[in-house]
């Protein structure tokens, strides 16, 4: 019997504290949010989370220009690939990568790390850059995104991630790449 309630007290006690986790992530100010694509047999989706403007100024304040950002909130946002792709022209091998950024007026530096788990951007290693590039921002004429957003638009093979936030645009060019034939 002393078995029995031992086993019982640790199942409520467990059972308690993942009520409480999840609660807790489910009332994050930035929830957590997924976006994906598929062609054909590969799969692209990216993990972030969303940080909201709340009235605040964002780029150049919040986010500071020429710092390396976690591109969202609370985790490092991450990417999944299951085949190759091509980004901004370059070939990004299958795997799952951190998406850094430094936002900077004119343009944003895209940064592919290799790094998994980090929370934010505190321990990011540039030695273990996968890639980087640089894209040109854009500004939206009379929109402005509240939370942080990332879309995938996608027409066939070729996709666009885009980032969106307060009033900024960020293009990033994919390409789904053909199946190898054997």
């Amino acid at each position: 019997m002393q078995g029995t309630r031992k086993f019982l007290f640790i199942a409520v006690v467990t059972l308690s504290f993942q009520a409480t986790a999840q609660e807790a992530i489910k009332n994050r100010p930035s929830p957590t949010s997924i976006v994906s694509a598929r062609y054909k047999d590969t799969y692209l989706k990216i993990t972030y989370s969303q940080p909201h403007k709340r009235g605040r100024l964002i780029f150049g304040s919040l986010v500071p220009f020429g710092e390396v950002w976690r591109t969202g909130a609370n985790e490092a946002t991450e990417m999944t690939l299951t085949r190759d792709i091509l980004i901004n022209n370059s070939t990004l091998k299958a795997g799952t990568y951190s998406l850094f950024t430094i936002p900077d007026k004119e343009s944003w530096t895209i940064i592919i790390n290799s790094e998994l788990g980090l929370w934010g951007s505190y321990n990011y290693n540039a030695k273990l850059d996968v890639m980087r590039f640089t894209i040109p921002t854009k500004t939206l004429q009379g929109a402005v995104y509240e939370p942080f957003t990332i879309v995938i638009e996608q027409k066939n093979n070729v996709a666009d991630i885009v980032l969106l936030w307060d009033s900024i645009r960020i293009q990033i060019p994919i390409q789904f790449q053909e199946p190898k034939l054997p």
